[in-house]
């Protein structure tokens, strides 16, 4: 099963691509829409600012062809910021337009807790994802000892769609939209592939679901 790693120059690529060489994923990392188009999968991931990283995606033309992927119904994992590029528009540096996939926006975590005191940001760290529902694609969901998935972020996802926000985290008592999903689209907030046991289960579910889909085609 062929996973094709979106590169456009702004992505902690090799970790990424070492989980899914471990998982048994055959991972090409490209720019490259015509070897794009070879895949099964595909996986936005993403460390940098918002604005910096919609201008690369449109320079390169891949703006058009994730969103082109959702119409095919193909599947995408965005990763931290590559979830967050999923979204309707990002206040990072000012607006900036995103792929408009999601509903929602990006938005920095409130500096003040309900107690007025001044949280640390980034949010880095490990936090449980409690689960609104269980998609289909994740099995055997409660035989998993721990949840902890770990953050590293300034900005988080705001004014979602309920029906789009699988599980969450919180942080200083804001709710923090950890997995999301719409039809074949998926984004992580976290870092999987450095969430330890329960990180390795979650990627290896998407590759799962994923070899399915190539399957049945």
């Amino acid at each position: 099963m062929k996973i094709g790693v979106i590169d456009y120059g702004m992505g902690n690529l090799y970790s990424v691509e070492q989980a899914l060489l471990r998982l048994g994923c055959d991972v090409t990392i490209t720019s490259d829409r015509d070897v794009l188009d070879k895949m099964d999968g595909y996986l936005l991931p993403g460390v940098g600012a918002f604005p910096d990283a919609m201008e690369r995606l449109n320079e390169l033309g891949l703006a058009d062809y994730i969103k082109g992927l959702a119409t095919l119904n193909k599947p995408l994992l965005g990763i931290c910021l590559g979830m967050q590029l999923l979204y309707e528009q990002s206040n990072e540096n000012g607006t900036t337009k995103g792929l408009n996939l999601l509903k929602g926006e990006i938005k920095r975590f409130d500096e003040l807790d309900s107690q007025q005191k001044k949280i640390r940001i980034p949010h880095m760290g490990w936090n449980p994802l409690s689960f609104v529902t269980q998609p289909d694609w994740l099995h055997d969901l409660a035989k998993e000892e721990s949840t902890h998935v770990y953050f590293v972020h300034s900005y988080l996802a705001q004014n979602t769609k309920q029906s789009e926000v699988l599980a969450s985290a919180t942080y200083a008592g804001q709710f923090v939209p950890g997995l999301v999903q719409k039809d074949a689209i998926m984004g992580m907030q976290f870092h999987p592939e450095k969430s330890g046991p329960f990180g390795k289960y979650l990627l290896a579910e998407w590759v799962r679901y994923v070899k399915e889909r190539s399957a049945s085609k």
